[in-house]
């Protein structure tokens, strides 16, 4: 594969703090594209003193504050891929950031879990039975907190806090597949499955909606189905614009009717797990030269 030894990558993270999870997989991703030939700097998304345009190619990785800002997020993006190759591209970028995108590949056939969407000032109506509500832009299970009937109280003063800050919620009915098969995260880097992964519950009962969450309990690999994989490239096949995709990571639970069916579909700032599939490092590195090649000429 032709590469520009002098391609430069930043690899796009946030400032660290108490709400922000540490990234492992980033100072890996420097030194092994350092490694590569490649120029590679793991820098803040907000730092006014980046140049963005002495850079080939920007790929996003942590930018974990994002759901905080997410206005100015996706305006630093829009400004960020005027100046240098964006990974994921803005559009993209400012598409997936508000979750209401479920609707739209409802819309276009995509099985997705059934998501009903509550704007500041529209009626709240609870479901009858056990149900999670969240916010449409919300990353690490930020704001989210599983609900019964009987605590009908403590989710409309959910709803008060998240529409005080702005935030449209989405209501989704708690999916009890997910405490049988988990949930799979398939991972396409490069446009190719890279590998997949399976966690546990993160919504236990009675955990507050602020309270931190672990957003990947249990994580371990796993061997996606035939009807897993179908079901994530349908949900890739309708992402307006059919837009070239560094990276994608699609997180399926089994529905009600126990086929799989897409909870997220993760194309800003998808946590590799790459120490949990170490095999998959070459290939990532691969793929983000080949990437940085094209920005560069």
């Amino acid at each position: 594969m032709f590469r520009t030894a002098a391609a430069r990558v930043a690899l796009v993270t946030c400032r660290p703090g108490p709400e922000v999870t540490n990234d492992g997989d980033l100072p890996v991703l420097v030194r092994e594209l350092t490694a590569a030939g490649a120029g590679a700097d793991a820098v803040y998304w907000d730092d006014p003193d980046v140049d963005w345009a002495t850079y080939d190619l920007a790929v996003i990785r942590s930018t974990w504050d994002y759901s905080w800002r997410a206005a100015e997020f996706t305006a630093w993006a829009e400004r960020c891929g005027k100046l240098t190759r964006l990974a994921n591209p803005a559009p993209v970028v400012r598409w997936n950031t508000d979750k209401r995108y479920l609707g739209e590949l409802a819309a276009a056939g995509v099985p997705v879990v059934p998501t009903r969407y509550v704007a500041p000032g529209d009626p709240v109506e609870l479901p009858d039975g056990e149900y999670v509500v969240k916010p449409t832009s919300g990353a690490g299970a930020r704001f989210a907190a599983r609900y019964t009937p009987e605590e009908h109280d403590t989710a409309i003063r959910q709803f008060a806090r998240m529409h005080a800050e702005g935030f449209t919620a989405m209501v989704q009915p708690y999916v009890r597949g997910i405490d049988v098969a988990g949930e799979r995260a398939l991972q396409f880097f490069g446009g190719r499955l890279l590998h997949a992964s399976r966690k546990g519950a993160v919504l236990t009962p009675g955990t507050p909606y602020d309270e931190r969450k672990v957003a990947h309990p249990g994580l371990e690999p796993w061997t996606p189905t035939p009807a897993e994989r179908a079901v994530a490239e349908r949900a890739l096949a309708a992402v307006p614009g059919a837009p070239e995709l560094l990276y994608a990571r699609v997180d399926l639970v089994d529905g009600a009717d126990g086929q799989p069916c897409v909870m997220e579909l993760e194309l800003v700032e998808p946590n590799l797990f790459l120490s949990l599939h170490p095999g998959s490092v070459p290939k990532v590195v691969d793929a983000v030269l080949a990437t940085a090649d094209r920005g560069a000429r």
